[in-house]
């Protein structure tokens, strides 16, 4: 922990929330006693009482405590973040703040009547950015090649992740444009906000995603009104490869036999989580013969699906989950040469090919709706004209 002695008066010693290196504000101010301050952050295993065991006692500890309490509960700090104690010549506690988050601090100062706890907040700066790229190898490489952030790869993806299987359906020279909030606090980037339009170009089929918050909440819809959500995603892994398609007769690689392979196979490294493709029930969810440790969810309409050779199971049978909804991971149990998932798909009892069944679409926006969506598609497609256009984007 490093120690700081300043002259300095305490509200503008402690004036601002905790940021980064620049975070405490040591701009001198009226003449007053010099106070001795104390800056660090909590580690993995760290309360309030170990890490201030030095500057404090057990009992200014527990003050402290006391006073944050109906404003914040410090027995759940988080390891990494900042904080600062400030003392007086006689060791008595004049000031703490704790960084929360980046927008939220908590600042206990010493008052005459005792200490009074408040919440500092403040808000991002929020600028819309026009970001835009030609695939060469793939969406996460492409996205690092023009300064941008993983992030922005996974949220895109999400958004087309009904379309685009972006494991198998990615070419060269697929492009992409993206009007998407980027948050900053003091000039510095945190992260992406909303991603407000995007259009994804791939060979001769353009792809248009609008983002509109309406009485079902926020969701991306095609510029007719079509939802880009559907009842199933096209894979239950994020960016990842196919190792063996849906056969009738494929050579099993351990049993060198031929035999149906009524799935799809997707190599991926033990631990990859693997999500719901639908909305649905779990009928099974443990050890299945060859399988391994694998689910089974039932859907609507007389869908079922299948995620084989798990490493790990989270979710019990019986459970209700969410379509996107992590519920295990990749391994490799059963009879696997390695770790991969085996997907399946199962229409009113009979096994088809995930990658070619025409899947059920999505609830269409609401007909009320469709003039207010319109002002909205309006605006935010001209967002991604912004900048001089290199994709062929339809008319």
């Amino acid at each position: 922990m490093k120690r700081l002695t300043v002259l300095a008066s305490l509200a503008l010693l402690l004036a601002l929330p905790i940021q980064s290196p620049r975070w405490l504000d040591t701009t001198p101010g009226p003449p007053s006693e010099p106070l001795t301050v104390y800056h660090g952050s909590f580690g993995r295993n760290d309360s309030v009482a170990t890490a201030l065991a030095e500057q404090l006692s057990p009992t200014a500890i527990y003050h402290l405590v006391e006073a944050a309490r109906p404003v914040y509960d410090l027995a759940r700090v988080s390891a990494g973040r900042p904080f600062a104690v400030a003392l007086d010549p006689d060791g008595l506690l004049r000031a703490f703040t704790y960084g929360i988050d980046d927008l939220k601090t908590l600042r206990v100062v010493r008052q005459r009547e005792g200490l009074e706890a408040e919440m500092l907040t403040r808000t991002y700066d929020t600028r819309t950015v026009v970001v835009e790229g030609e695939i060469e190898s793939s969406l996460f490489a492409t996205i690092a090649a023009i300064g941008e952030h993983d992030q922005l790869a996974f949220d895109l993806a999400q958004i087309f992740a009904w379309d685009i299987d972006f494991n198998t359906e990615i070419q060269a020279g697929d492009a992409f444009r993206v009007a998407v909030e980027k948050l900053s606090l003091d000039g510095r980037f945190v992260r992406y906000g909303r991603i407000l339009a995007a259009v994804f170009a791939r060979g001769d089929r353009t792809l248009y995603a609008v983002r509109y918050e309406g009485s079902r909440g926020p969701g991306y819809y095609d510029p007719d009104g079509t939802p880009l959500k559907k009842a199933f995603l096209r894979s239950p892994l994020r960016f990842t490869r196919i190792s063996s398609r849906f056969s009738h007769r494929r050579l099993h690689p351990i049993l060198k036999i031929r035999r149906p392979h009524l799935g799809v196979d997707y190599a991926a490294p033990r631990g990859t989580p693997v999500m719901a493709s639908a909305d649905g029930v779990v009928t099974l969810a443990g050890t299945w013969g060859g399988m391994g440790r694998a689910i089974r969810l039932r859907h609507a309409n007389g869908y079922e699906t299948v995620y084989g050779h798990l490493s790990r199971i989270l979710v019990r049978r019986g459970q209700r989950v969410s379509q996107g909804e992590r519920i295990g991971a990749v391994g490799s149990t059963g009879i696997a040469t390695g770790p991969h998932l085996d997907y399946r798909m199962r229409l009113n009892g009979r096994y088809v090919d995930p990658l070619e069944i025409r899947l059920p679409p999505a609830e269409p926006l609401p007909e009320d709706e469709y003039d207010a969506f319109g002002a909205v598609r309006t605006q935010r497609l001209a967002l991604l004209q912004s900048i001089p256009n290199t994709l062929q984007l339809a008319d």
